[in-house]
């Protein structure tokens, strides 16, 4: 079974954010994808939290399928909603 860790620099950028905010968007993702061009095991995401908020995710898979997301906030970048075709 896979985990997901969310990392703790987060909250010390966004502590609007919590740790239980970035797991709920990351399991309502509605728009991700593999980056490919930049380092294919890491993606990058867009789901919404319990508030209805909608979080920029950026996450590392690891060779095992387990999650660190090292990256979150709200709301989503401009730049972010035009990569994902948001």
């Amino acid at each position: 079974m896979e985990s997901v860790v969310v990392h703790p620099r987060i909250f010390e950028k966004h502590p609007e954010i919590s740790e239980q905010d970035v797991l709920d968007a990351w399991h309502s993702c509605f728009r991700s994808r593999s980056r490919i061009d930049k380092n294919p095991h890491e993606y990058i995401a867009i789901g919404a939290d319990r508030q209805g908020r909608l979080l920029e995710l950026v996450a590392k898979c690891s060779v095992d399928g387990d999650w660190l997301i090292y990256h979150a906030m709200t709301p989503p970048s401009k730049k972010t909603l035009k990569e994902l075709e948001a």
